[in-house]
């Protein structure tokens, strides 16, 4: 019984990655992984630390306004050709991107079940973060499961009417996913990482992992960000800064323009998802506006700074593993310097996101969901 598995960009298919593989030992279930092509190349990049590869790629017009409009047209017709043809049992979605939006769309149209991985988030402001809070909302209000991260998750949606049944809290599967990488400890690949993290050994210095890539913090709270990084390297010489700045090309212009040629900053392109594990582990403090790094910094107790107002993942700064700043630089490097005095410090309460073992709960949700059994039974000797 196929299980397909939706991924466009490279957050999706990290968290999706750990519900792959345990649906691939399953003795009933098999994961089918499509790419909607959203991201070209980062998919399949983040699925191979794994052992993962892609199933299906989705003929896609290439992009030329790079609009969500113009993403959307594409995606639905494709969707709905592979839906159509592969007919699964049910179809996954992860978070809240268009790919995600787009593919629970497609399937309901069809009467195929949408389980909603890492559901339930929510920051009830349709602006922040834009557009994916209406995105997840809106793929609320179709999914046949939901695959709740935490109880305020699952909570946020039996406030909206989403019956009890129909929700099951397994953690978040980024959790698996980056337990699973770092028990690897597989040596850096990007070089600039790799010398960074000899240069931290002999100097004995320590490392700020900075990452910014949401469109609400393109241009000026970008630029309040790029002033803080400024500060706090002139204010701590024992600091190295490490940023892989966004693909986008007037993103990186103005991140280089900002930290091109301070001493102690290092600028790189996106990280290979190994090695953005590694850098959270030999950080000292990170500084970001991703929702991914919020969830995985807790498992090596890594302390971050949130560069948003408002952020859907309210357990991790209640648990006194993060805290917010948004982007008002003196806000940013007051909290960095508290931090990195040890005068304010992460609370030791484990990651509140998980165990590791979402994907086994989230499979056992998909067998009730599909009315399946877990195994066969062994045969009489």
């Amino acid at each position: 019984m196929d299980v397909m598995l939706l991924a466009g960009t490279r957050p999706e298919a990290v968290k999706l990655a750990p519900l792959a593989l345990a649906l691939a030992a399953h003795r009933v279930l098999r994961p089918v992984v499509v790419h909607s092509g959203q991201h070209p190349g980062m998919v399949e990049q983040a699925l191979e630390p794994f052992g993962l590869t892609v199933d299906e790629w989705l003929a896609v017009p290439p992009r030329v306004t790079g609009g969500q409009a113009e993403l959307v047209a594409g995606l639905l017709p494709a969707l709905d050709d592979v839906l159509r043809r592969t007919a699964p049992a049910a179809l996954v979605v992860q978070g809240d991107t268009t790919t995600t939006l787009a593919g629970a769309l497609a399937a309901f149209w069809l009467g195929i079940p949408v389980v909603h991985l890492e559901a339930g988030l929510r920051t009830h402001d349709l602006a922040a973060p834009f557009p994916e809070e209406g995105a997840r909302q809106m793929v609320s209000r179709i999914a046949a499961l939901h695959l709740a991260p935490t109880l305020g998750a699952a909570a946020a949606l039996r406030e909206e009417g989403v019956a009890r049944q129909r929700i099951a809290v397994t953690g978040n599967t980024v959790v698996d996913a980056v337990l699973e990488i770092a028990a690897r400890d597989v040596p850096a690949r990007d070089t600039a990482l790799a010398l960074l993290e000899m240069e931290l050994a002999e100097a004995g210095e320590r490392l700020v992992l900075v990452t910014s890539h949401r469109r609400e913090s393109w241009g000026e709270p970008l630029e309040r960000t790029l002033a803080a990084v400024q500060l706090i390297v002139a204010e701590h010489p024992d600091v190295q800064v490490l940023f892989p700045a966004h693909p986008n090309p007037q993103v990186r212009a103005q991140v280089e323009a900002a930290l091109s040629g301070l001493p102690r900053v290092t600028v790189t392109d996106p990280l290979e998802y190994p090695d953005l594990v590694r850098a959270l582990r030999l950080a000292a403090l990170v500084l970001t506006d991703s929702g991914g790094i919020q969830e995985e910094a807790p498992t090596f107790g890594t302390p971050v700074v949130v560069l948003r107002e408002v952020t859907e993942r309210a357990e991790v700064v209640e648990a006194g593993c993060a805290w917010l700043a948004g982007t008002d630089t003196a806000r940013i490097v007051d909290l960095a310097a508290r931090l990195l005095s040890g005068e304010e410090r992460p609370a030791h309460v484990g990651n509140p996101y998980g165990e590791g073992n979402a994907a086994t709960l989230a499979v056992a949700a998909i067998e009730e969901l599909l009315g399946v059994r877990a195994t066969t039974p062994e045969p009489v000797q």
